[in-house]
This record gives C-alpha cells, structure tokens and sequence, in this order.
C-alpha cells in the first residue's frame, strides 16, 4: 500500500478554544506538513481545492508550486482539482508547470467539488456539473497528448485551432484520478478513460464506498482497459493517534463533534452521531497504531485499494499534528505496506513510473522510518 497526506486546507478556529491562525501561517503549516511528510516516507501529497467556505484553497496550483519547491522525492497529487469549475487550457498550463518544476512528480486528481456555492461563482449552473467535468476532462487529455490541436468545441469549451500549451508535461501525459464521495458518474467516467479511481471513503458508511468500487471496476472491465491497472484510491475520516482509544476520543472527541455540528451540511453531512459512533463503524481514523491498522485493513477488504490517503486535524495544536503524522508513519504505514503490497508507483506501473525519481523514492523509505524509529528508541533510553 501506498500512503498520501491530503490537506483542503480548512481554515477554521479551534471549536473548543477558538484559538485561530492568521491564513499565512495556516498555508505554512500546509507546507511544513508537506516536507515533514516527505521526511517521514510519505509517497504523496495532495492539496484540496475550494472556493467557497472557510477554506484557503483556491489556488492548489500556487501551494503546490511552494511544495515542489521545497522538496524533492514525494509525488505531487490535488484533492481534487475542480474541472468542471476551470478553463481547460489554464489548467494545462498551470499544472504542467508544476510538473516541470518538480522534475515530473504530478499527479492529478479531477472532480466536479462537493460545495454548492462553487457554481455560482464561477457563472455556472449546478445542474451542468458532470457534463461540464467530462467535456473539460476530454480537452485536458487532448491538450496535454498533441500539439498543434484542434478542437471543434462543445457545449462548454471554446473551439481551438493549432494550439500547443506550454509547458509541455514534463516526461509525458501525468496520471490523473478521478475523485468521488459516493455518485457513480465520476467513477464512470474514470472507467471510460481508463484511469484510477479515488473513493472518497470520508464520511459515509464504508458500503456506500464499495458500491462506487464494484461500478467502476465493472465498468473498467466492460471497456476493455489492461487487466491490473484500475487501481483505486481511498480517503479517510479524521486521523487522531494516541497510546489508547480512551485517550484519543477523550482528547479528539470534543473537536469533532463540534467540527461535524458545525459542517454537517448538504453534500458534507454524516450519518455518524458521535465520536465513538464515527470510529466503531465510520471512517474516523482514531485510536491506537493497532486499530488504524486494522481499519485500514478492513477498509482495504471491501475495496482493494492500492494508495491510502490521510489528512490531519487541523484546528488541534500544529505539534500534535506533526505527532500524528510521525507515528501513522513510523507504527502504521510500515506495516501495511508489508501486508498489502501494490504495483502502484512501481516499474510495473507504465504510468506511475514514469518518472526516474521512483526508484530513489523506493530505496528511501525504509531507510526513513528506520532512522526515524532508532531515533526515537534513544530519546526514550532505550524504549
């Protein structure tokens, strides 16, 4: 299994405390969590993208041109990039650059959003989201695959004539997932191209996630795509480690209800009634090493998916999060990377591969989380 931090950088107060940070200092924090994840042997990281809410993600584009440039080896993702919303050939551009500058590390993740006042906005009607995210895919693809294209233009795309955006991606056509919470026609659409799916897995029941799965791999089959390579990708409630469960959702437990009170709106609503509801049967990420390891495991039964994503919470003091994020991958990841291998990001993945940094990533994370854990033995005299 592989592992990714995603941050949709939510800029909201501690609901316990109402401590808040200036937006600058919360887009650094998304940076420093970024590098600290690569340091710790993280194979992704992904930033949201958001225009409506108490989010500082409109620009995924710009903070992820920040993180390229401050590091090195970890695979660059969005979470998600809203197509629909985007001019196509802007969208080439920008995230081809990223590309170049990070020495062919990207990797995109497109979907029409889950925030109703996104629309607006931006001019459009709701009601068009899935075809305004199909028509626009389709030109994306074509920008990025020729040059000197030309387009005949749609319902709502521009027609082109001889256009070539520049730059150019950086070692050929960037992977690109398509993201869903729990509608069957962006797993569709995936399917159709031939390309991955990322299940949000978030806050819905896990069954609700693997009915997206079962349609896309169905469907993916029906298409007639290479055997092996409809790989899927999940997301996850809100992570919280802890030595014990009790002391997890006795430190956690307060911030989420009051988050979930305060963001249980349409498109974003959970069943879960509680902390201790969300972990013993939701998606929450909350408790021991042990049982995140064993959810994860549960959750990778029902969809077989090959990269785990994670995000952090945010409103918690910034050294418990990087807590956090150090022992989800110092005590979990390792484990189930040995207990559910994958092709994914591996010379036997023709797209994921196609970047020579791979292999170095590879060699790498063993010799990470080691280091990371002798360090931490010694600070602790020996355990």
């Amino acid at each position: 299994m592989r592992f990714q931090l995603l941050d949709i950088v939510p800029y909201r107060p501690d609901p316990i405390t109402g401590r808040q940070v200036s937006p600058s200092e919360r887009l650094e924090q998304t940076i420093r969590q970024a590098v600290r994840a690569e340091e710790l042997g993280f194979d992704a990281v992904a930033i949201g993208e958001r225009h409506a809410g108490p989010f500082l993600s409109s620009s995924p584009s710009v903070i992820l041109g920040a993180v390229a440039a401050r590091t090195s080896s970890i695979r660059l993702n969005t979470g998600v990039t809203v197509l629909s919303l985007l001019d196509p050939v802007r969208a080439a551009e920008d995230y081809a650059t990223i590309d170049q500058l990070s020495g062919g590390r990207l990797e995109l993740t497109i979907g029409k959003g889950n925030e109703v006042a996104q629309y607006p906005l931006f001019g459009l009607d709701i009601d068009d989201q899935w075809d305004l995210l199909a028509e626009k895919y389709a030109l994306l693809r074509a920008l990025w695959a020729e040059e000197d294209l030309s387009w005949p233009g749609g319902a709502f795309t521009r027609e082109l004539v001889g256009v070539t955006t520049r730059p150019r991606p950086y070692a050929g056509v960037p992977r690109v997932w398509h993201g869903s919470a729990t509608t069957l026609a962006s797993a569709a659409l995936a399917a159709r191209h031939g390309d991955p799916l990322f299940s949000a897995n978030a806050i819905q029941p896990l069954e609700n996630y693997g009915v997206l799965v079962d349609h896309y791999r169905a469907e993916y089959a029906r298409h007639g795509h290479p055997a092996g390579l409809d790989y899927v990708a999940a997301g996850a409630g809100s992570l919280f480690i802890a030595d014990t469960e009790e002391e997890a959702i006795r430190d956690f437990g307060p911030t989420y209800d009051a988050l979930v009170a305060a963001t249980n709106v349409p498109g974003n609503n959970t069943p879960f009634r509680d902390i201790r509801h969300a972990v013993a049967e939701g998606p929450a990420l909350v408790g021991t090493p042990q049982q995140v390891i064993d959810k994860i495991a549960r959750f990778h039964d029902r969809l077989g998916h090959s990269l785990q994503s994670v995000g952090l919470p945010t409103t918690v003091p910034f050294e418990r999060q990087l807590e956090i994020l150090e022992r989800f991958a110092t005590e979990v990841a390792p484990v189930l990377r040995r207990e559910l291998p994958t092709t994914l990001w591996t010379d036997e993945d023709p797209v994921g591969s196609r970047p020579a940094f791979t292999r170095i990533h590879a060699a790498r994370e063993n010799a990470v989380v080691s280091g990371i854990l002798a360090a931490r033995v010694d600070s602790r005299g020996g355990g």
